[in-house]
């Protein structure tokens, strides 16, 4: 599935009756204010609706936008630069280790495979590790997607240590010249102190694996959560040194706007896009393809088929 696809939910919602009067002659107090009742409503948080409101209402007092479709370019424009482009990492001793984390429900485990695929398709020679031991259907769950997508996998014993199985994997991927290791880890809820520090205590077994280990720690969020997706990150973030964030089941929510408050709130660049079921719908973020495909590419009225 498409990105374009995967917003088709949030495009042909509450954005779709804003732009069906974008091409209106003028800029009404009653048009801003459905204005921001929209960007409230696809789930951005009150803390970015305001600065965008703000720019929006300087932009239209000083006469630089005039007519509705001018200020949905200065909102287009305000968006994408709430999600800036990761920044370039150097390229870390193999293996690359990869910690996917997030609570159980939010697409953790599908996500490490679809990103499993992307770096096989790409040339490279990843490894998973089913270290959520914790859940009894992880694993298999795990081992399952690993045979669909053609990558090897290395799995521990039920309520085993999946610290081990970190340092197990990445010692394998060591003698079998495997360069990137891709950890799902346990579904922590934010609540459970002792499950917190059992991540804590993977992140330091997995660096004496390997000198620096780990590279990434990706926070897997579903989208359909808004809100309580950033209350779950700003717990993890407290334990792991997140590097990233994916954000999942865009295809399913009328609130992708949630993406926006989520890297606007934590300050962490959103790396990849959970669009679908299938091994192909993790898709990389792109921020202007990301808001063209919530808002319709220009002015326009968004197409409700995607």
């Amino acid at each position: 599935m498409s990105l374009d696809q995967g917003l088709q939910k949030t495009r042909g919602g509450f954005f779709a009756r804003l732009f069906g009067r974008a091409a209106e002659p003028r800029v009404t107090d009653e048009w801003i204010g459905r204005l921001e009742e929209a960007l409230l409503r696809a789930d951005l948080s009150v803390s970015l609706v305001d600065p965008v409101m703000l720019q929006v209402r300087d932009v239209v007092r000083e006469g630089r936008a005039k007519t509705p479709s001018k200020v949905l370019e200065a909102v287009r424009d305000a968006l994408v630069a709430v999600l800036p482009p990761a920044e370039p990492r150097r390229e870390p001793a193999a293996p690359r280790v990869i910690l996917v984390v997030g609570v159980n429900g939010s697409g953790k485990t599908t996500t490490a495979a679809k990103l499993a695929k992307r770096l096989k398709d790409a040339g490279r020679r990843p490894l998973l590790a089913a270290a959520d031991t914790f859940r009894a259907a992880a694993t298999p769950q795990l081992e399952r997607w690993a045979e669909r997508v053609g990558v090897p996998i290395v799995s521990g014993r039920p309520e085993g240590d999946p610290a081990a199985v970190v340092f197990d994997a990445i010692t394998a991927a060591k003698a079998r010249g495997h360069d990137v290791v891709i950890a799902d880890t346990a579904g922590r809820l934010h609540t459970k102190v002792h499950l917190m520090e059992e991540l804590g205590k993977v992140t330091r077994v997995a660096s004496r694996a390997r000198d620096g280990a780990p590279d990434e720690v990706l926070l897997v969020l579903d989208g359909t959560q808004g809100q309580n997706a950033i209350l779950q990150a700003r717990e993890f973030t407290k334990t792991a040194n997140v590097t990233g964030l994916v954000v999942t089941k865009l295809d399913g929510t009328a609130k992708g706007g949630a993406v926006f408050a989520i890297a606007h709130d934590l300050a962490l660049p959103v790396l990849w896009l959970g669009v679908g079921e299938k091994a192909e719908d993790l898709v990389p973020m792109d921020p202007r393809a990301f808001v063209a495909g919530m808002l319709g590419p220009d002015g326009r009225r968004p197409s409700q088929t995607g």
